[in-house]
């Protein structure tokens, strides 16, 4: 993993002591970083054998609850995590996040059926929420502001090695070991990072302010459940029971948000609630596509799982670049500019990977296509983070932070589960694959449209004070 250290000391910036590896924040920022590696970790190698796996253990109408489980559990550990680092402080949602991660790993590297592996993704979901929430709230508390966007592009680059070896490893693993050992082979990872990040975040301690206004985790766990049956249903076709079921998870999922997220966020109002939207509406645009990538190059387009991963590298690192332009020109820029700029990324991806499912495009075109994405991801995400941070309450930055990423695995959930239940149509009534896939890419175009139309509604300054450049 490349180390970014901080410049010299410049008028306005920080000076040598006072940067990321800075003695008294080295500890956290090294936890930080390593947690969200094995993290990526994880992530990128379930993207990557999914298809082997589907193979291996059938149900591939359940193909999308297996990345929509794990960010459905994601929204219960976000709330709790949030709730508890503005409570006690961010040391003891982390352990128990480590902890269910690490559980969820065991579970579905034993799952005898797809179901079972679903249920280990739950799992999964639940410890890996603890850790966004977590993050931003540590950013948030222990850096001034002037390192926040660095902070924020050293925790991008906690995904360039995975990005770079993590595809073909796992998809060597796989092959040589079975894809079992994909999830098994990351449980030593889990307790080494936990032991490392855990001192600097007992140091934060809790809020020096109460929290005045806090998640309810009844409310959290009716916005999984809604978002559930509202996928459920959608995999049901146009069934009266499909029907009734999608309603009932849209009267169960849009209360539960309105408690949950900032007053004004389903409204798009300006401020806080605009950023926490577009946060929603930016992962949906490139999760709820990025579940389906491999699969479109391995099943649809008959190409190696090993090919697929480069893929998924290639967007991997793109991002980390798109990261670290971001947390260069953020000072020259507005914020909402890069969001509009990473949309217009995100958007040409999506569009590519639409043609390629196509016989007759050459492969090249969805490497070109998803690094693209990537790139827009990679400029789009981090600034919206520090919009949260800038316009979050004092005291209520785990609330704020828990909003935002809410929020992202909502998105993330909805995108990839609509694919998902599109694929399974497609399945029951004996259509090509290929139709599916075709309906998983084109509804996250349409909201980063959607996306694109709201961004004027996002704060209108978020540049930062002058820093030292990185080296």
């Amino acid at each position: 993993m490349r180390r970014r250290q901080t410049g010299g000391p410049s008028e306005g910036g920080p000076g040598p002591a006072e940067g990321l590896w800075a003695p008294e924040r080295r500890a956290l920022t090294v936890g930080l970083v390593l947690t969200i590696t094995f993290m990526a970790a994880e992530a990128l190698a379930v993207v990557t054998i999914m298809p082997q796996v589907a193979r291996s253990l059938g149900g591939i109408h359940l193909y999308g609850w297996v990345f929509s489980a794990f960010l459905l559990g994601s929204m219960v550990g976000i709330v709790a995590a949030g709730r508890e680092a503005d409570r006690t402080g961010p040391a003891r949602p982390y352990v128990a996040g480590v902890a269910l991660f690490g559980a969820g790993l065991v579970v579905a590297g034993l799952a005898p059926s797809m179901l079972v592996l679903v249920v280990g993704r739950t799992l999964q979901g639940i410890g890996a929420g603890a850790v966004p929430a977590v993050a931003y709230v540590a950013i948030g508390r222990s850096f001034p502001e002037v390192l926040r966007a660095r902070m924020m592009a050293v925790l991008s680059t906690a995904w360039v090695v995975p990005g770079i070896i993590g595809p073909l490893i796992s998809a060597g693993v796989a092959h040589v070991f079975g894809w079992r050992w994909v999830f098994l082979g990351l449980l030593p990872l889990v307790a080494v990072t936990g032991a490392l990040a855990l001192p600097g975040l007992v140091h934060l301690g809790k809020a020096t302010t109460p929290p005045v206004v806090e998640h309810r985790l009844a409310d959290a766990l009716r916005a999984a459940a809604g978002t559930g049956l509202i996928i459920g249903g959608l995999a049901g076709g146009l069934s009266l029971l499909a029907v009734a079921v999608v309603a009932t998870g849209i009267v169960a999922l849009v209360p539960a948000l309105r408690r949950l997220l900032p007053q004004g966020t389903l409204r798009s109002r300006p401020g806080l609630p605009s950023t926490i939207l577009s946060r929603g509406l930016l992962t949906f645009a490139y999760f709820g596509a990025d579940a389906f990538v491999t699969l479109a190059i391995v099943t649809v387009r008959h190409h190696s799982v090993a090919v697929a991963g480069i893929a998924v590298t290639g967007s991997t690192l793109a991002w980390t670049v798109g990261a670290w332009i971001q947390a260069r020109f953020n000072t020259r820029w507005e914020g909402r500019r890069l969001v509009r700029m990473g949309l217009v990324l995100v958007l040409a991806g999506v569009v590519g990977m639409l043609v390629v499912l196509r016989p007759a495009v050459p492969l090249w075109v969805a490497f070109a296509a998803w690094t693209v994405a990537g790139l827009g991801m990679g400029l789009a995400y981090a600034p919206i983070s520090l919009m949260m941070l800038r316009e979050a309450p004092e005291g209520r930055e785990g609330w704020a932070s828990a909003s935002l990423s809410l929020s992202d695995v909502l998105g993330s959930a909805l995108g990839a589960g609509v694919g998902g239940a599109a694929i399974a149509v497609c399945a029951s009534r004996g259509w090509p694959l290929s139709s599916g896939v075709s309906v998983a890419f084109a509804l996250p175009a349409a909201v980063a449209v959607v996306a694109l139309g709201l961004s004027g509604r996002l704060p209108s300054q978020n540049s930062l004070p002058v820093v030292g450049r990185s080296s």
